[in-house]
């Protein structure tokens, strides 16, 4: 059977959506960055280390290479005085001294579970904030889920932002739990 010099074009097309789409539901691509490839997993077992050099506060860090980490699914209390402490403040009926310190009290859990560990990143739908931050599921290098401590031990409201969602439903779970337990902040 001959070919068309249109089928011949197909062919290398089709098989490039394909791969395409087997890397896709893999999670196994190259994302080129300034520093140049850095390859992404969609899961714990991404094969790109990075430090924690400071904890912003209980759900945002910095890594080593000067990158901002917000991590997906979790809320803590705000550390500094600005609008969102406000909104906070009228959502969950506490006065602002009383969120500074529960504040205070996760971004220091935080601190204590990551600052100067190693961790891995895994990614879900939306890779950045309007910030510009990444936004992660965080893991050590130990396979803890760092996100999961920090809600399953007290220190954070679950918090769903469409459509970064794999974990919500587990989210709420592990915060009602910690409620129940009386554990963390909500001792």
């Amino acid at each position: 059977m001959r070919r068309s010099a249109k089928n011949s074009v197909r062919a290398p097309i089709t098989l490039a959506m394909v791969l395409a789409a087997v890397m896709a539901a893999t999670g196994q691509w190259v994302v080129h960055q300034k520093s140049g490839p850095r390859a992404v997993s969609a899961g714990p077992a991404g094969n790109e280390a990075y430090r924690v050099a400071y904890v912003n506060d209980g759900d945002t860090i910095k890594l080593n290479n000067g990158e901002r980490v917000r991590l997906i699914g979790i809320d803590t209390p705000e550390t500094h005085d600005n609008q969102k402490l406000s909104k906070d403040v009228a959502r969950r009926r506490t006065s602002r001294k009383t969120q500074l310190a529960m504040g205070e009290k996760a971004a220091g859990f935080t601190r204590a579970l990551v600052q100067g560990r190693d961790v891995r990143l895994e990614y879900d739908v939306e890779r950045r904030d309007h910030y510009r931050r990444l936004l992660a599921y965080v893991y050590l290098s130990d396979g803890t889920f760092v996100n999961e401590k920090i809600i399953r031990e007290g220190y954070a409201y679950p918090l769903t932002v469409p459509p970064n969602v794999r974990y919500a439903d587990r989210f709420k779970q592990w915060f009602d739990e910690a409620r129940q337990n009386r554990r963390g902040l909500w001792q």
